[in-house]
């Protein structure tokens, strides 16, 4: 009965690994790339606005990489430094097209980055009346010279309210190589992404490191004050935008992101801030969660080891089914970020330590910690 239960087991975790390379709209093929740009009757106006707080490190080669955009149209950058104590400011630099200002103190309600954002657009308001666009962009994102003009030909030519990419990710140390690549697989089996750009299904995600979003859309949505409270804003503002049009959502090789994580540390507190508010803080989410974690990414290298430990073949084919197809489709992530594929037979143990990182999530939540970032503790 119990040898029944566990062929059960892991013969399920098989079929789940069958319906992700078959079904779920091919999330794992990281084909959702921007096209190459084409031409323009008119370039429409853009003014970049870069929420910064104590990003000494990275924003002058941020600021740098949006000034030597490839673009026809009028295109400005507005830094705003959001109470740096690094000398952010004068690390942005100088330039006719770039403004600096310095936030006001963070207001109650807002997290720390959308009220850096409204900042800066209440600046786009006041100062550059003209601009059809607003590229939302990190500090430590640094930009393909054709990155501006691609995303506004894809806005363009689709009719698009939002266009966004999830940048090419530092993965340099150790940390990094082993668990980057798995976190944009795992958001690419969260969001397919041929579902965020399909104007007729509900999935909506974007990325917050790079969105070009048509002004009149987001005017007409409230603009940002609907989702001032968010710690996961780039999909409130994806899931708020999508509501009122199309949305676009792809990968990018060549616009990059600096940010650095040396330490499991680092990785364990960016999954560890927000992964129990995407799961609306619910104990039973947590727990299934948990449960499918387990059954989809442990069971197949449990079945392998049991199978070749008891000399049971069921098991060691069932097991070696679900964890060469799990393998295979983690390949293209990997190849994404010129990893080599063997590590693929990796991913269930990267994907265990995830899942702690979850559980501490709601640990943190549940005792009081709440979401740390930047010196800033949001409640819970």
């Amino acid at each position: 009965m119990l040898s029944s239960v566990a062929v059960a087991i892991v013969g399920l975790s098989a079929l789940i690994w069958v319906y992700f390379l078959v079904g779920r709209a091919g999330f794992w093929r990281s084909d959702q790339v921007v096209d190459r740009a084409g031409n323009l009757d008119h370039w429409p106006n853009v003014v970049a606005v870069i929420p910064a707080r104590d990003e000494v490190k990275t924003i002058g080669q941020t600021v740098t990489s949006l000034l030597a955009q490839n673009y026809a149209g009028a295109f400005d950058i507005i830094v705003v430094d959001d109470n740096s104590t690094d000398g952010t400011a004068t690390a942005a630099g100088q330039s006719p097209r770039l403004k600096t200002i310095s936030a006001k103190p963070l207001q109650a309600g807002w997290t720390g980055k959308l009220w850096a954002v409204k900042q800066g657009l209440d600046v786009v308001d006041e100062f550059y009346p003209d601009a059809a666009y607003v590229l939302l962009t990190d500090a430590d994102i640094t930009h393909d010279p054709d990155n501006l003009r691609e995303l506004m030909f894809k806005a363009e030519t689709a009719g698009l309210h939002l266009a966004s990419l999830m940048v090419k990710l530092r993965c340099q140390t150790f940390w990094e190589r082993m668990l980057i690549p798995a976190f944009v697989f795992f958001f690419q089996k969260l969001y397919p992404f041929s579902w965020v750009n399909d104007p007729t299904n509900k999935t909506a995600a974007a990325a917050g490191g790079c969105m070009l979003i048509r002004l009149d859309c987001l005017r007409s949505v409230g603009g940002i004050e609907p989702i001032r409270d968010r710690l996961i804003d780039d999909c409130a503002m994806a899931a708020l935008l999508k509501a009122q049009g199309p949305i676009w959502l792809g990968l990018s090789s060549r616009t990059t992101s600096s940010r650095a994580y040396s330490q499991l540390s680092e990785i364990w507190q960016m999954v560890a801030r927000t992964a129990f508010v995407q799961l609306d803080h619910s104990p039973v989410k947590l727990l299934g969660t948990v449960l499918a974690m387990v059954l989809v990414y442990l069971v197949p290298p449990t079945g392998v080891v049991l199978g070749l430990l008891m000399t049971k073949p069921v098991f060691l084919v069932l097991g070696l089914v679900g964890w060469g197809i799990m393998s295979l489709i983690y390949m293209p992530t990997l190849k994404l970020y010129s990893r080599p594929l063997i590590t693929s037979v990796s991913l269930p143990m990267v994907a265990f330590l995830y899942t702690l990182m979850t559980v501490c999530s709601a640990y943190r939540h549940w005792f009081g910690r709440g979401s740390d970032w930047k010196g800033r503790r949001y409640p819970k």
